[in-house]
């Protein structure tokens, strides 16, 4: 089975959210996240540390790295992010193909972690109850990974219009808070349906292993 997952990520809230939710999804596996300062900082040193982890990473250990895309092109960021990998010397989950064993997978958030708190309203209205229930059915918010002017920014608004926040959006209280709630499942971010996806499919070959 998969013995270890490495998660690396490239802001606070993003590691905040996936210390809660990720136990869920990942069972009995154990993991570690690893948080960079910032996206730069984290595309910055990647290459490097994927070549560490090529000389000692065990066979039943796999590597994923979640960035958002903020105002980066995705195909772009997913094919540098692949090529890293690949001068690293390990074998991405894109390119091992569908049900083959892989070192590393890319996920990339659209276009940052507040997408996935709209995919998942429910959890978002359980820690904050003042919330409209309607607004998944609203033009702009109907894809959670197409809501425009920036999902943080958006979640921001609609809790301030709900009366949380006035001051300004804690991004890591509001990660924690919505985290405590979600159900993988019912989230309708294909971004978060992707990440899902790499880790069902880690833990698949690592069964088979």
């Amino acid at each position: 089975m998969l013995e270890k997952l490495i998660v690396l990520v490239e802001e606070p809230s993003m590691e905040a959210a996936l210390e809660i939710f990720l136990p869920r999804l990942l069972a009995e596996t154990d993991f570690e996240i690893r948080r960079f300062q910032c996206k730069d900082d984290l595309l910055t040193h990647l290459p490097e540390r994927l070549r560490g982890y090529r000389h000692w990473l065990p066979e039943n250990w796999a590597i994923l790295v979640l960035v958002d895309r903020d105002d980066d092109d995705c195909a772009d960021l997913k094919r540098r992010l692949e090529a890293m990998a690949a001068d690293a010397g390990l074998l991405s989950k894109s390119v091992a193909g569908v049900g083959r064993p892989f070192q590393v997978a890319n996920r990339i958030a659209i276009e940052e972690l507040e997408a996935w708190f709209f995919g998942d309203w429910q959890a978002v209205q359980a820690a904050y109850p003042r919330v409209s229930v309607n607004l998944p059915a609203k033009a702009g918010f109907r894809d959670p990974d197409a809501i425009l002017g920036g999902t943080w920014e958006a979640l921001e608004r609609v809790l301030q219009r709900a009366g949380y926040f006035s001051g300004g959006l804690h991004k890591l209280e509001c990660a924690r808070s919505i985290a405590r709630h979600m159900e993988p499942e019912r989230n309708r971010s294909g971004s978060f349906q992707a990440f899902g996806g790499a880790l069902s499919a880690a833990l698949a070959w690592g069964e088979q292993a």
